[in-house]
């Protein structure tokens, strides 16, 4: 275990903190890549991982660490990148072909969907507030999104067809990187692509018809585009990304919305932070505290995204809140949880 220590201090009469430390204690856990997190206490999460790991992870008194290794048909192992849970199950959900979506309960994990395409890539899953809705996407096998949606908490899954979604252009897609290019609240999803076009996907009803809005942000080819979605309310939102293959970068790869992701500005365009996989508001701050992390570090803004400061070297992929002090974090090979007080 690393503890790595940095300083807070809080401005008086602001309602806002200026972070200058943080204290991040970093558990190792090998031989995994770990891009989807789901808490559950304030000292145990779940996490989906590469070479079929699934497992839970605590770290009241001393850390500890229980997986288990999915296989398909004993032979395929998969990759998951996606995680979602429904208030007594989680579900993780597999990238590549075929797509996998295993419901895990008591450490025994079911198959519950599968899908087969040569095109078929799966990259985030969410379920709404009244946990009987949930929703994944993935990037197109025809010329729209594959968006797969259920109403019984998980129990069956069924496919949206492309006459009801937004037609995709060629080479637009979605990326795999922190299971956070989802968004719900209430009945309300948004969805961020890349590649081509990096735009937002809308839907007030639990995906039952579907609005499209352009971004700012960097797109053109396959590593540009949005990463990461957050909403602080159904009309504040911000989105983070940029290109991959260049992730010092810092050009149009940051924008915010308040009219609930029609119309989108940039922030601290061309200033850092640069390429991040996960942006998150931190909870109780009224839209002001917010998180980026990435290959290139963490960063932090307490004025809703127009500025920000690097507060972190260190790598993860995806960061989620459990309250207004209490984070965690997952990498490759990782888990991190951060203290803000």
């Amino acid at each position: 275990m690393i503890a790595l220590i940095i300083a807070i201090s809080c401005e008086k009469n602001t309602s806002s903190r200026n972070l200058e430390t943080v204290t991040i204690q970093e558990f190792k856990i090998d031989d995994v890549s770990i891009r989807a997190i789901q808490i559950m206490t304030k000292n145990k999460i779940v996490y989906a991982g590469s070479n079929g790991h699934v497992g839970d992870f605590t770290d009241r008194k001393e850390a500890t660490s229980s997986m288990i290794k999915i296989k398909y048909q004993d032979s395929l192992i998969p990759n998951f990148r996606s995680i979602a849970f429904n208030g007594s199950d989680y579900f993780v959900l597999s990238v590549g072909n075929p797509a996998l979506l295993y419901k895990v309960s008591e450490n025994k994990a079911t198959l519950v969907y599968k899908e087969s395409h040569q095109k078929i890539f799966y990259d985030s899953m969410q379920f709404f507030e009244d946990q009987l809705h949930g929703i994944a996407v993935g990037d197109p096998t025809e010329n729209c999104a594959s968006i797969i949606v259920t109403a019984d908490s998980g129990k069956t899954w069924n496919k949206i067809p492309c006459s009801k979604l937004p037609i995709f252009e060629e080479n637009e897609a979605f990326f795999a990187a922190s299971n956070t290019n989802i968004k719900t609240i209430g009945s309300t999803v948004w969805i961020a692509s890349g590649g081509k076009k990096a735009r937002i996907l809308k839907s007030e009803d639990y995906g039952a018809t579907w609005e499209i809005f352009d971004t700012p942000i960097i797109q053109g080819n396959g590593p540009q585009g949005i990463y990461s979605i957050d909403f602080a309310n159904k009309n504040n939102g911000i989105i983070m990304g940029g290109d991959y293959s260049k992730p010092l970068e810092n050009t149009a790869n940051k924008a915010i919305t308040t009219d609930g992701g029609k119309t989108w500005k940039l922030v601290a365009n061309r200033e850092n932070p640069n390429y991040k996989s996960c942006v998150q508001y931190v909870p109780n701050t009224k839209g002001k505290e917010i998180f980026a992390v990435g290959k290139t570090g963490i960063s932090f803004s307490n004025d809703g995204g127009y500025s920000w400061k690097k507060i972190s070297e260190e790598a993860y992929y995806s960061i989620q809140f459990l309250d207004n002090n209490t984070a965690w974090l997952s990498g490759n090979n990782k888990i991190g949880k951060m203290i803000l007080n």
